[in-house]
């Protein structure tokens, strides 16, 4: 039985944020001398990056260090203050991004890190941190030594009370640091070692598997209290109006977390990075408004993609890149084996870890059907169903056994050689199913986090570095395998969205996407003109040597494609971190010099280079389509159930690539507003002043047009009072003739054309009447 969805609304809901990325170049007082231009634009409440005391230099603050201050380098909490009483003067509130997972592994600047390594678990603030203090010495791992200990000891100095390695500073435990270097460090509370041992040896939780970032364990109430204590007064003063939750996938139980942060917060508007594969459903039970989005993404993005000309597009790619199947030729392949090789490589801690845990439930079982089980059986067990899970964890609101299935379970058992071993399969299924006490909830926990981290290094960070046929489709909450989605599919999704989670946030470009929408909708164009697009590839390939790989090649191409007119170190960096996460010949961690620069040599001479101006012709001549694309995307996510949030600077025609490339600052206001400004200003303007049309109580009517090109032209009304009617796939549109008289059938009513308000229409009105200033139309009924 489905539980009853909480209400998690508040009295004034936002209609659409704007977020803005905090960093010392740009802090409180910057965000607040751009607020009047924001407040122009239309947008309700400006949207934070985390605002909490984090590393000095972070350009991001998601590695917070101290979360009871509010950062100073951003102009500590009298500037946010001051940033909060001039939003609302323009009327706007404030959205804060809070990032409960984690915490920088800084002890130099993370003074509760500092004492829990000086007194170890005894220490008030242990039970903030998700170690393991049960592995063997009883010391937390810190990899931070360039080498094994023997060979940096000439770094290692004590000074005092401390312990100093390059930069790094670490206490030293009361009456140790008179001892000989050898008998100090064993009497540590912890134990600096060489980096790479954190593959295996690690004994703290992390985020995925940076080491830099320790995990929090918020689900103990007085941790929750003392890291939410801040960001909880500044709700209840009015400073900040709502919440964005980073990563609660991370979290132990984020069921429990989301009740405790509704309650704590008094039912603030609220919403989740939650990433949702194809499908899955956010839990009815959790008490918000939503997720961040990017469920929405995958069903805008899919709008503009043609299914079929993405499939040729594939084709072509096979024939070009030559991939091996399971390292980049079929999705599903290269997904599993990316899976497999996350789990015995960047996860080998965690599985390390997760195998103890269920070695040791099953031992001290008094199932005795639990006991005798190898660890390497177990261990191969998890690993068997963790690779097959579909989607990104389990929760103790749903049924585990939709997540881990019985023919999942069926599948692993053909890992074991002797039957009788494969039943490793059914107990670890069995213990995530339940049972088990206090001991049993522990490994469920750890089951999900591992789950989480594992869905997101082999899919977000490795298997879309590696299936490139359209890199617009390699999107967080994306699926390569099936990148289009149909009109009926979309309506579908939006039908969905207005009924059960109307206020849920919805995005296009965030700081986490890898190409921003503008540069995914000109590779969207790709999927209308394979062909076209191959053919171009075959003339620049003959024309450069030096290709590293054709996989590497093809990717490079589109990015420069889609990113347009670009500095050439833009491209550089972005593509060298494309080979580096693909991890196939060089990786963040062995890298290979000789392929790194013969990438570079390539995109230099290649892409950034004369061939380059092959692949630029190419564009200028889709450029209309590029822009109808550009133009549609925004229009059908500003107007689409749910409230938008746009990021810095995409109310202009915005092209980004993968960070640190979307976090660069912007102006504001922008220096040449164009088309895409005026049609998002428009539809924000009209959110803000008809927020009953497009909120919770609002509707949603999908629109048929009527004709031969009927496909091309979505449209949608929302309560009844505006209309959003865009073209899709327009270069096929142009290819077949253009609209030929297609028409589309209006609601009763005059309706005025908002972007040219001398403009209205009735009853059915020929869709190239509709589009002749633009390829996209927001009409409002007219009273």
């Amino acid at each position: 039985m489905t539980p009853e969805r909480r209400d998690a609304s508040v009295p004034v809901p936002p209609t659409a944020t704007y977020r803005l990325q905090l960093q010392p170049e740009f802090p409180f007082g910057a965000a607040t001398a751009a607020v009047p231009y924001l407040a122009s634009l239309g947008v309700s409440h400006l949207h934070l990056s985390p605002v909490l005391e984090s590393v000095p230099g972070s350009p991001h603050g998601y590695d917070v260090v101290d979360p009871t201050r509010v950062r100073a380098e951003l102009g500590g909490e009298e500037g946010l203050r001051a940033l909060s009483r001039t939003a609302r003067e323009h009327g706007l509130g404030l959205v804060v991004d809070i990032v409960p997972n984690h915490m920088a592994m800084a002890p130099r600047h993370n003074r509760a890190l500092w004492e829990v390594l000086r007194e170890g678990p005894r220490s008030p603030y242990a039970r903030w941190f998700d170690i393991d203090w049960e592995t063997p010495g009883g010391q937390v791992l810190l990899p931070v030594l360039g080498g094994p200990v023997g060979t940096e000891l000439e770094h290692l100095r004590v000074d005092g009370e401390v312990l100093r390695y390059y930069d790094h500073v670490l206490p030293l435990r009361e009456g140790t640091e008179k001892l000989p270097l050898p008998r100090l460090l064993d009497a540590q509370w912890y134990r600096p070692v060489w980096w790479r041992l954190a593959r295996t040896e690690l004994n703290y939780r992390r985020f995925f598997s940076i080491s830099e970032l320790i995990g929090v364990r918020v689900e103990d109430p007085e941790v929750f209290e003392a890291t939410h204590g801040t960001i909880l007064r500044l709700l209840h003063e009015g400073v900040v109006d709502g919440l964005r939750v980073d990563h609660p996938d991370g979290l132990a139980d984020p069921d429990a977390y989301l009740e405790r942060l509704h309650a704590a917060s008094g039912g603030r508007w609220t919403v989740v990075e939650k990433i949702l594969a194809d499908g899955e459903r956010l839990p009815d039970s959790w008490p918000v408004a939503g997720t961040t989005g990017y469920d929405a993404l995958r069903h805008v993005d899919g709008l503009f993609t043609d299914p079929a000309g993405a499939g040729e597009l594939l084709t072509r790619y096979r024939r070009f890149a030559a991939p091996q199947t399971d390292r980049g030729g079929d999705w599903a392949a290269t997904a599993r084996r990316a899976a497999y090789g996350v789990l015995t490589h960047e996860l080998a801690a965690e599985m390390n870890r997760l195998t103890r845990v269920a070695s040791r439930v099953c031992a001290g079982s008094d199932d005795l059907a639990l006991r005798d089980r190898a660890p390497w059986a177990l261990r191969t067990a998890l690993q068997e169903l963790l690779v097959r899970l579909e989607v990104y964890r389990p929760y103790t609101s749903g049924d585990p056994a939709d997540v881990v299935t019985e023919e999942a379970a069926a599948q692993a058992r053909e890992a074991f050689v002797v039957p009788e071993e494969a039943g490793a399969v059914d107990v670890v299924r069995a213990l995530v199913l339940g049972g088990e006490g206090a001991a049993g909830a522990e490994f469920r926990a750890r089951f999900a986090q591992t789950a989480s981290a594992l869905r997101a290094k082999s899919l977000e960070d490795t298997a879309f570095y590696r299936y490139v046929p359209l890199l617009a489709a390699n999107e967080v909450g994306g699926d390569p395998g099936a990148p289009g989605v149909s009109p009926a599919g979309f309506h579908a999704y939006c039908a969905r969205v207005q009924r059960d989670w109307p206020a849920t946030g919805t995005v296009v470009s965030t700081h986490d996407t890898k190409r921003s929408a503008d540069v995914r909708a000109a590779l969207a164009v790709l999927t209308e003109c394979p062909g076209r697009w191959a053919d171009v590839l075959e003339e620049v390939t003959r024309a450069e040597e030096g290709v590293p790989d054709g996989q590497l090649a093809w990717a490079a191409w589109q990015t420069v494609f889609g990113l347009g007119p670009a500095a050439p170190e833009r491209v550089q960096e972005a593509v060298l971190k494309h080979a580096r996460e693909a991890g196939l010949y060089t990786s963040w961690t062995e890298q290979e010099p000789p392929y790194e620069e013969a990438v570079a040599a390539f995109v230099a001479a290649g892409p950034c280079g004369v061939p380059g101006e092959r692949v630029a012709a190419l564009r200028g001549t889709l450029e209309p389509y590029i822009r109808a694309n550009v133009l549609g995307t925004a229009l059908v996510h500003l107007t689409m159930p749910g409230v938008p949030d746009l990021y810095q600077g995409t109310e202009s025609e915005y092209r980004a690539l993968v960070d640190p490339d979307n976090r660069r600052p912007v102006r504001f206001p922008p220096e040449a507003p164009g088309d895409k400004d005026t049609v998002t200003a428009a539809a924000l303007r009209l959110r803000r002043r008809r927020p009953e049309v497009f909120g919770d109580p609002a509707g949603y009517e999908p629109l048929s047009a009527e004709g031969a090109a009927a496909d091309h032209c979505l449209a949608f009304a929302r309560s009844g009072r505006v209309l959003t009617a865009v073209t899709r796939l327009p270069l096929r549109l142009a290819e077949a003739g253009g609209w030929r008289g297609t028409r589309l059938a209006l609601p009763p009513g005059r309706w005025a054309d908002v972007l040219a308000p001398e403009r209205e229409f009735t009853g059915h009105v020929r869709v190239a009447e509709l589009f002749e200033r633009l390829p996209v139309a927001l009409l409002e009924r007219a009273e």
